[in-house]
């Protein structure tokens, strides 16, 4: 369901009832990962996550450990961040 090195990748899922009887199955939220950071990263206007992830973390789609690293829930809650804080690879 998730792509390899997806951070639901291994959370698991729950079952819930709606009131109607309908029975779905419900993503956990992950937990962001407590790692120290290596450094940061100035950002430059309009610079994306992707491209920040692939140089640091040599994976493009690795950039919601930039957001687990800098607290952000969503990647456009870092977008006013003008540091990004880098993570250990695989963190």
């Amino acid at each position: 369901m998730f792509f390899p090195g997806s951070r639901y990748e291994k959370v698991g899922t729950y079952q819930l009832t709606r009131p109607n009887g309908t029975l779905i199955t419900v993503t956990k939220v992950p937990l962001p990962s407590n790692q120290p950071l290596l450094g940061y990263h100035r950002r430059l206007e309009g610079q994306r996550l992707d491209l920040i992830a692939n140089n640091y973390l040599k994976d493009a789609t690795a950039f919601w450990q930039l957001c687990d690293g800098n607290n952000a829930v969503v990647p456009d809650a870092l977008a006013a961040h003008n540091l990004i804080g880098i993570p250990a690879k695989g963190s």
